[in-house]
């Protein structure tokens, strides 16, 4: 799979619409799995990839990231093709 290579203009103006990057919970993958993979992809600090993966477990699914789609998309592409269950939404 091909990097996208992250750029100023990459972040949110003031037109942009927001995305939302959702993680989902599943039966299969350990929290420790989960968190790395927060912390590799989405560039979460380890603190807010455990609280993430809790409340996915807790309640079915967790907003881990807000930003533009492009960006949201190949991080949902890179957390999927590591077995994790996630989809980019219009906010």
């Amino acid at each position: 799979m091909k990097e996208k290579i992250l750029r100023k203009s990459d972040r949110l103006s003031s037109g942009d619409e927001i995305y939302s990057l959702i993680l989902y919970n599943d039966e299969i993958n350990t929290f420790d799995h989960v968190i790395k993979s927060l912390v590799e992809i989405c560039g979460h600090d380890s603190v807010q990839a455990e609280q993430c993966a809790l409340i996915v477990h807790l309640k079915g699914s967790c907003d881990i990231k807000l930003g533009i789609r492009e960006v949201l998309q190949a991080m949902s592409r890179s957390l999927n093709a590591k077995g994790l269950n996630s989809q980019v939404l219009k906010v």
